[in-house]
């Protein structure tokens, strides 16, 4: 039976040096077909929000860095792609339909680890939803040590026994040359 996968900002404006290899990674996963529905978050960044605000940052704020990765395109679904607005973790419209489908566990793929992930996974657990993250399919546009440092506190808070591989890895921990 295949259980439901959510990926988070896999998009333009967080493709690096550090995550380019995501977006392959997660379509080799999701060729297996053992994840549905497959769904996607989507940062946008609000020129009233606070990463323009408070840190004077104006990336993601449109096309093309909101785009989601073209790697992943063949599986999107308009209907399970939601818009989020920063580090708010699950969107009120993706928590809805999370808690109507009455999901007992979902895995989780993405960038940032230790940002966006991080709080996804641990929203998802405050809800009574298993989060499993993928961690080989995960990573942090700020690199490496950001990258272990989100699943160091992942796994102190959601347990260590829901950071798996996926097995796309091909056993590299950072993003190959």
């Amino acid at each position: 039976m295949a259980e439901p996968l959510l990926v988070v900002d896999v998009q333009s404006g967080f493709i690096n040096d550090f995550t380019h290899h995501i977006p392959q990674r997660i379509a080799c996963l999701l060729e297996r077909h053992q994840h549905e529905p497959v769904l996607f978050t989507r940062f946008v960044n609000r020129v009233d929000g606070p990463y323009y605000r408070l840190l004077n940052w104006q990336g993601c704020e449109s096309e093309p860095e909101t785009r989601l990765a073209t790697e992943l395109e063949p599986f999107i679904k308009p209907d399970f792609v939601f818009a989020k607005s920063g580090v708010c973790g699950i969107p009120d419209e993706l928590c809805r339909y999370l808690q109507e489908q009455h999901f007992e566990r979902i895995f989780v793929a993405g960038i940032d680890t230790d940002m966006c992930v991080l709080k996804i996974a641990m929203d998802l657990f405050d809800i009574g939803i298993e989060p499993v993250v993928l961690t080989d399919c995960c990573a942090s546009t700020a690199g490496l040590q950001a990258h272990l440092a989100g699943l160091a506190v992942l796994s102190r808070n959601i347990g260590a026994k829901r950071l798996r591989e996926a097995g796309v890895g091909d056993g590299t921990l950072a993003a190959p040359d």
